[in-house]
């Protein structure tokens, strides 16, 4: 892994959920967009999903031209569906991340299922089609760190596994051990390092449970949403973001 500091990615998605509980124009996801990357973001991330709970057909263009403005990356989260899949070539965002989707969930709650071979082929043929439509693009999957299912991610074209880490937050917010987890994360970390494939990380993280993953030096990247609209509600979405990442800079890779 290269020196510097960890890329720090805001999901908007939850500005978006504000504004879908009443069907209004506001909070706008425009505005969201400009002031995390005014405040230090290195990357915008979004998810449009099937049910479209929050994120918007509109919202994916309209985003995409505030990180075009500021030269950042769009990182757009999306299932396998055709439909979504159409939409993400048309908007050529620089990332995609591929996760799992069910319609009753209230968030996503684990990673991709690589074991099941008709998922592994519908991922594989998303994957290749994204890959031959978008010039350049970059496709993460989100993913448990588990050997058998990292060793079939790296069967497929990709170039980042985003690991969740949504189990490693709850631990951590109980104020259990939580080891065993930056454990299995290292060794997730060699392994798609040695398959030249980069390590990301996202799902439930807050200000201070992303520390001592920052102060292991295990992932490059971080996608943190939730708890930043959540805290923004107090300290407002600049403070907030402007706070987030003086932690990262605080934290380089070594």
């Amino acid at each position: 892994m290269n020196s510097g500091i960890p890329r720090l990615g805001i999901n908007i998605d939850h500005v978006a959920t504000l504004r879908q509980a009443r069907g209004e124009e506001y909070p706008s996801v425009v505005d969201a967009a400009q002031v995390s990357l005014l405040n230090g973001a290195d990357q915008i991330t979004i998810h449009l999903r099937e049910d479209r709970r929050h994120i918007q057909d509109y919202d994916v263009e309209a985003v995409r031209l505030v990180t075009k403005r500021f030269g950042k990356p769009l990182n757009l989260e999306m299932g396998v569906n055709p439909e979504i899949v159409e939409i993400a070539i048309a908007s050529t965002p620089e990332w995609i991340c591929i996760v799992p989707e069910k319609r009753e969930e209230k968030t996503t709650e684990g990673g991709l299922d690589l074991l099941d071979d008709n998922n592994f082929i519908r991922i594989e043929d998303a994957v290749k089609k994204l890959k031959a439509s978008i010039k350049d693009v970059k496709i993460s999957l989100f993913l448990e760190a588990k050997m058998e299912t990292l060793a079939r991610a790296v069967e497929l074209p990709i170039d980042a596994v985003e690991i969740h880490t949504g189990e490693f937050a709850k631990v951590f917010a109980n104020g259990d051990d939580t080891s065993q987890f930056i454990e299995q994360y290292k060794s997730a970390h060699e392994f798609l390092k040695s398959h030249k494939v980069a390590c990301h990380a996202g799902h439930g993280l807050t200000d201070e449970s992303v520390v001592p993953l920052l102060e292991s030096n295990i992932f490059e990247e971080y996608n943190i949403g939730h708890w930043i609209i959540c805290q923004s509600l107090f300290k407002g979405l600049a403070d907030t973001v402007k706070n987030l990442k003086a932690t990262f800079d605080a934290h380089p890779i070594k």
